[in-house]
């Protein structure tokens, strides 16, 4: 893996890990679920929101791009 692959990993990994914690708290304490449906209704809700990063071989070299359902289109980072 180069530099900039485990870059979008580690973004990737931090941004849903952000997410679902949150997402199960919030569960927990404002829905009646409980059990398996806490941690998979966070999973499910965590995947969704949390944006997507794709390290990328371009003609100038690798690039870090960002896919996210807030942002139309695809940004570049970095």
């Amino acid at each position: 893996m180069t530099k900039l692959q485990v870059r979008a990993f580690l973004y990737q990994l931090g941004s849903f890990a952000i997410f679902f914690i949150s997402f199960r708290y919030l569960v927990d304490r404002y829905t009646m679920l409980n059990g398996f449906w806490i941690p998979f209704t966070a999973f499910v809700i965590g995947t969704i929101l949390a944006p997507k990063f794709q390290a990328v071989k371009t003609k100038d070299g690798e690039k870090l791009f960002m896919k996210w359902i807030f942002i139309k289109g695809i940004k570049e980072i970095g």
